[in-house]
């Protein structure tokens, strides 16, 4: 059965999507993205993904200007139903096609538009995590960005499957705690909550966002004693939604306010409940 996607407005099969071999995105992997989740057949936190594309897009000089956030969410529902998506994530994914002076393109359209959709990824039960050799620079252009260069998230990712392990944790150059490769990460303490601060070079994730905004949390520049000297650590992201670790650097984690900030996300998502700001 073919999965069908929105390529520049139009709904076509996956196979039918292309984008010209000479363009900025290929060459240079110019592009910004979002990956949206999907719960009873709606987007969740839809506004949020929308600012933020809108925010990397400026930062790359990417023109959207073809694109209005209702048109584009229009576009994000209609695919949702074709593929008859009731729980899962969407990706949508701008990429430049403006003519390069280095190579001299002619290209007509400025930029391509992509919505493609699967299942929400997989999460093991016993999730642990490694130390990534690949660090972040915190000064670069692209920090904090969700450009289409992922390239060194998925080698890192990589490397920690082929070692053994479910994700790996990110230094930047300073030896501060960043991020996993594919999502943010939080720790507890003492009863108290914890995540890199935005200095560290780490995205500004929608799920991060969520639990920013309905806990008490500290934004910390912090080494990786502070995270081996945690109580509790978790993941988060569209994909995996909010995960426990159960072991990190030989010692085993339970999860007990983990899952207390997971059973209030999820009752979100699916029931879309409002809560209140709540203290840990």
């Amino acid at each position: 059965m073919s999965q069908f996607v929105i390529f520049n407005k139009q709904l076509c099969a996956a196979e039918d999507a292309f984008l010209p071999a000479v363009s900025s995105a290929v060459f240079y992997s110019r592009g910004v993205f979002t990956t949206v989740a999907i719960y009873n057949s709606e987007p969740f936190q839809w506004k949020k993904h929308w600012a933020r594309l809108i925010k990397n897009s400026e930062k790359l000089k990417l023109d959207l200007s073809e694109f209005s956030e209702e048109s584009v969410k229009q576009n994000l529902v209609q695919v949702i139903g074709k593929n008859k998506l009731k729980s899962g994530r969407a990706r949508l994914t701008f990429f430049d096609e403006s003519p390069n002076k280095l190579w001299q393109t002619t290209l007509k359209r400025a930029t391509s538009f992509l919505i493609t959709t699967g299942e929400l990824r997989s999460v093991s039960d016993n999730l642990s995590l490694m130390i990534s050799d690949f660090q972040v620079n915190s000064t670069s252009p692209l920090a904090g960005v969700k450009s289409c260069n992922y390239l060194e998230n998925i080698l890192s990712l990589e490397d920690a499957k082929n070692k053994g392990f479910d994700e790996a944790v990110r230094l930047n150059v300073n030896g501060e705690i960043v991020s996993v490769s594919m999502a943010n990460i939080f720790w507890v303490k003492g009863g108290e909550l914890f995540t890199p601060s935005l200095k560290t070079g780490c995205l500004s994730g929608t799920t991060r966002s969520f639990v920013l905004e309905n806990f008490s949390v500290k934004e910390t520049e912090a080494n990786l004693a502070t995270l081996r000297d945690a109580d509790e650590i978790f993941l988060t992201s569209t994909g995996i939604g909010i995960a426990n670790v159960k072991s990190f650097d030989k010692k085993n984690f339970a999860g007990e306010i983990t899952n207390y900030i997971n059973e209030k996300f999820l009752r979100r998502c699916y029931l879309d409940l409002s809560i209140n700001n709540t203290s840990l």
